[in-house]
């Protein structure tokens, strides 16, 4: 079925092709846009096509034209929708919490856990990061930026994170089922706070919890910039006044200096380390952080909380120092074994004061981190951290 109007200004058209899951056909209705008359070239006289609408049975899209005619082929992949959506099938996404919230459900898979076949830290960080950009996703309010919406774009404004803080109870295994909830709510009058909650489909048993939260920076000039109304206007009726972490007084992490521990120099970033807004992603911190601390240590024990500081953004160019100081109760590991080197509460090997062993479940390490650039006249930081660790059972 098709209508057309006279003189050409628009017309549209209804297609079925393909079937469904259901079995029923797919029904899209197109919109054409025509936009004037090309005033030179082999197509003088003749109309140029300038928008495209898609309307689907799950989504709208719009499909802009270059200056030519030609489509855009990246509005065409991406198929970001314009209007709210409630159900992602492609994603296995929906819209929970009162219609604002987002909840997706994910296998892990193979790549994503390591020799023990539990998920990484990085693998989390991860997954949050893309169950946020899935969530403006489904928000209508996407634009063709990183998590940018489009009042943003219009001032030229990006999402950074200033501060982090994960809480992990137990690592998700190879090819479990787990499901992650995220939503979002405001952080002092410039500030955005996103939090996620990581659980078993199976026994509903919660995994992971952590908060962030976000400032905006002008893209061109890197500098932190105020929110403006009409970005206000656009996430504020998304808040939601919950917490996956309360914080009643965030942590202080202290300035580690050249007498730290252990120090890893000269890391440099590359080329897959950079995100879409020309800066080293912030799971790449995490890495460099975890990488200074002794493999031995590493293998008895598994990290239980992380709280990150984003001071600095990082460029291809800079070169990057890790630094890390244990606290005083270290756990020292000789041969293997685990050795108690100095404990506040009176602690001698693995006993606890009143002569019983000590519950490995209580028992927490602690490492404070530093990473900053390199430069010739003086270091820059970047990110400051915390981590906390638990004995792997």
């Amino acid at each position: 079925m098709a209508t057309f109007s006279c003189p050409v200004i628009s017309f549209s058209f209804r297609c079925c092709y393909g079937s469904s899951s259901n079995g029923n056909h797919g029904d899209y209705r197109v919109n054409i846009n025509v936009n004037g008359n090309a005033s030179a070239g082999p197509f003088k006289h003749h109309a140029l096509v300038n928008e495209i609408s898609v309307k689907s049975p799950t989504s709208l899209a719009s499909i802009q034209f270059l200056g030519n005619g030609r489509i855009s082929e990246e509005k065409i992949r991406q198929r970001i929708p314009t209007k709210k959506q409630f159900v992602d099938r492609y994603r296995q996404g929906l819209i929970v919490e009162r219609g604002v919230g987002y909840r997706q459900t994910i296998v892990v898979r193979s790549y994503e856990v390591g020799a023990d076949k539990t998920a990484s830290l990085e693998t989390l960080l991860n997954l949050f990061q893309e169950t946020a950009l899935n969530h403006v996703w489904m928000s209508g309010l996407l634009s063709n930026g990183f998590g940018a919406t489009h009042g943003m774009m219009r001032n030229n404004l990006i999402w950074v994170v200033s501060r982090m803080h994960v809480q992990v109870d137990h690592y998700p295994i190879w090819g479990e089922v787990i499901e992650l909830d995220t939503w979002v709510g405001a952080s002092g009058k410039n500030g955005m706070r996103r939090d996620w909650i990581i659980r078993s489909q199976a026994t509903g048993i919660t995994y992971a919890r952590a908060t962030s939260t976000w400032v905006m920076m002008n893209e061109q000039t890197r500098r932190l910039s105020k929110m403006p109304d009409e970005v206000r206007g656009e996430i504020s009726p998304w808040f939601i006044e919950k917490q996956a972490i309360k914080e009643a007084v965030p942590e202080k992490i202290v300035k580690l200096d050249d007498k730290a521990k252990y120090v890893n120099s000269d890391l440099k970033p590359k080329r897959s380390d950079l995100d879409m807004n020309h800066h080293v992603n912030n799971v790449k911190y995490v890495n460099w952080m975890l990488e200074t601390i002794p493999d031995k240590f590493l293998e008895c024990n598994q990290l239980s909380s992380i709280i990150l500081e984003y001071r600095r953004e990082c460029g291809s160019s800079d070169l990057v120092q890790s630094l890390c100081q244990p606290d005083e109760d270290e756990i020292l590991f000789t041969n293997g074994v685990v050795q108690q080197n100095l404990l506040k509460n009176n602690v001698l090997g693995m006993v606890g004061g009143n002569g019983r062993p000590l519950d490995m479940n209580t028992v927490t390490y602690g490492y404070t981190h530093l990473l900053r650039t390199k430069g010739e006249t003086r270091n820059e930081e970047m990110v400051r951290g915390r981590t906390r660790w638990k004995p792997k059972i």
